[in-house]
């Protein structure tokens, strides 16, 4: 039973993040960020961009209990923040309504804006604080930490072959799965508000 329970929360860690940073919907701003790059250079650029991404959600998979607790915000009040912010990301898959980043001169796109905050925005942040304050254990840590992990390597995959997804599914089947994305990430959203509330109520 722990056994199945730990695989569990390391299948919803991979999945909400999956479902947040959006590997597929961030290929079309991956290659025009890099464009007039060659190939080699933009695997190095989608090699960076995940192990920044990867510095900064586990900086506050780390650190964010201490921050939480130095503010003074319980875990109802963060999964309520949370809620909401997944359902305004959810609405941007749903209607199309994400800005493409505009590349900043003398600066490394791998840092700003695809490491962060296109990867490693605050729904990801939020959503991997949530789980932490979930964590009863070290079996639990590492399920946490086996998802992060297999979130990040998709990354990399999907950006590392970039080129080659978008010849194979092109921007309609792109735009299909982002949609997807969007409302499951609403179900996410809805459930974490839901839990929120009950928090509020029981510990009143």
């Amino acid at each position: 039973m722990n056994t199945y329970f730990h695989a569990r929360l390391s299948g919803e860690v991979f999945v909400t993040l999956i479902v947040i940073m959006d590997p597929l919907g961030t290929i079309p701003l991956f290659l025009g960020l890099t464009s007039g790059r060659s190939a080699r250079v933009r695997r190095r650029l989608a090699g960076q961009a995940v192990v920044v991404a990867g510095l900064v959600i586990s900086t506050f998979a780390v650190f964010g209990q201490q921050i939480l607790t130095y503010l003074g915000i319980g875990v109802p009040a963060l999964q309520g923040a949370g809620g909401l912010l997944l359902a305004l990301v959810a609405l941007e898959l749903l209607t199309d309504r994400r800005d493409a980043p505009n590349e900043v001169p003398d600066v490394n796109v791998a840092l700003v804006p695809l490491g962060t905050p296109l990867l490693a925005g605050p729904g990801a942040i939020v959503a991997t604080i949530v789980f932490v304050r979930r964590a009863h254990g070290s079996a639990d840590v590492a399920a946490i930490a086996a998802g992060l992990v297999a979130v990040h390597l998709v990354l990399w995959l999907s950006l590392r072959f970039s080129v080659a997804i978008i010849r194979v599914i092109r921007e309609s089947g792109i735009v299909l799965l982002t949609r997807i994305s969007g409302l499951l990430l609403t179900a996410i959203a809805v459930q974490l508000i839901a839990n929120s509330v009950r928090g509020f109520v029981v510990a009143g």
